[in-house]
């Protein structure tokens, strides 16, 4: 009964981190978005925006044409809890969004 219990609880430990991390990447995309859309160089303001905003080693990438940018922010989870942490693959969290550009 308490081996199940333990491997219940770490499971929502896992559930836990991994919508903390989501939330975390979709927070980093909106950063990266807001800086983007008003700087003369959106891609190097979204990389740095959305990497200062999270604690998070994140992967990003901003692209731009002539009135939007839209900014995807990746982030690849371990999941190295105890015990649970090897029947669960990596879990990959990803966010867009797109803003309108504006003059800097």
């Amino acid at each position: 009964m308490v081996p199940v219990v333990v491997v219940m609880a770490l499971g929502l430990v896992v559930v836990g981190i991994a919508i903390r991390n989501e939330l975390a990447v979709e927070h980093a995309a909106r950063e990266g978005a807001r800086a983007a859309s008003v700087s003369a160089t959106p891609s190097a303001a979204a990389d740095v925006a959305a990497r200062r905003s999270v604690a998070l080693p994140v992967d990003v990438s901003a692209v731009s044409d002539h009135s939007t940018v839209t900014v995807t922010v990746r982030y690849v989870d371990p999941v190295d809890i105890a015990i649970v942490g090897s029947l669960i693959r990596p879990i990959t969290h990803t966010a867009s969004v797109t803003m309108a550009l504006e003059p800097p």
